[in-house]
């Protein structure tokens, strides 16, 4: 099976839709319907039910599953040779993966006490959007991620906690709740024209909603800040703020768990350094 075969296939399948597909891809229609058919003959098992709208089959859905993993294998290879090769400033860095304004106070603590260490390399830090972490580290863009699980996807990868915390309601400053000492999901959840925000999806799509689309960190403070969404995130934003936003305690809310994450056949020094200076705060 060739790689080309498999990320047509995974276009496909992930758009549900060849015309969708072949736009994503670059090319046209006929050749991109050939390509998955032959692969089909070649597998011999039907991959798609063509009836409307496109399906997969069970046989499909293992193939997508498998697929993706295959291809980000193949990405992760390429990009952790290039950055396995000495830079003109010496030994190679590595790369951390981080939400954009989460774990701050943490990631700092961790790069300052890192570099202390002997052999520290140089450390790279890649902001990004929700979501997104684990897939940076799945394709090898990145060597370590600081992730949120269950809201973060860890599955395949080595992982230890590194911190607990409570959850806190973001409201706007003087809100008629943001007075009390706690609040409940339930009323976060349904207080009248502050609706969740919506962040977008691993593919960069919005789910569909009344709430406003968010981009980043920044973004979503300045909405709450003008009466425009709510939110509950994890205690440690409380350092974050300015004014016109109040954060109030969720009783009821599950505690959000930070892990530090890399890939299981990962086997570099600096990483395992980087590690276990993590677990050591």
């Amino acid at each position: 099976m060739e790689s080309r075969e498999l990320r047509y296939f995974v276009a496909v399948a992930e758009e549900l839709h060849v015309g969708r597909a072949a736009e994503r891809l670059g090319m046209a229609q006929p050749p991109l319907s050939r390509a998955v058919a032959q692969l089909e003959r070649r597998l011999g098992v039907t991959l798609l039910d063509r009836s409307r709208p496109l399906r997969l089959t069970d046989a499909g859905a293992v193939l997508l599953r498998e697929g993706r993993a295959a291809l980000d294998a193949l990405e992760a290879a390429e990009q952790r040779t290039r950055r396995a090769a000495p830079t003109p400033a010496g030994a190679p860095g590595i790369a951390i993966a981080v939400k954009a304004g989460a774990s701050d106070e943490l990631l700092a603590k961790l790069l300052d006490a890192y570099a202390a260490e002997p052999g520290a390399v140089p450390v790279e830090v890649v902001l990004c959007g929700p979501a997104q972490q684990a897939r940076l580290l799945r394709t090898g863009r990145v060597d370590v991620a600081l992730l949120h699980p269950p809201i973060d996807d860890v599955e395949g990868l080595d992982t230890e906690v590194l911190h607990e915390e409570g959850q806190v309601a973001l409201l706007p400053a003087g809100h008629p709740l943001s007075t009390r000492a706690a609040v409940t999901t339930a009323e976060v959840g349904d207080l009248p024209g502050l609706p969740a925000p919506r962040w977008p999806r691993a593919d960069g799509t919005y789910p569909d909603g009344p709430g406003p689309e968010v981009h980043d960190h920044a973004q979503l403070l300045q909405l709450v800040a003008l009466g425009r969404t709510t939110v509950v995130v994890p205690d440690q934003v409380r350092g974050q703020l300015r004014g016109g936003v109040a954060a109030i305690p969720v009783t009821d809310a599950p505690r959000v768990t930070t892990v530090v994450a890399w890939p299981p056949h990962s086997r570099s020094l600096p990483v395992a350094r980087l590690v276990t200076t993590a677990l050591r705060l």
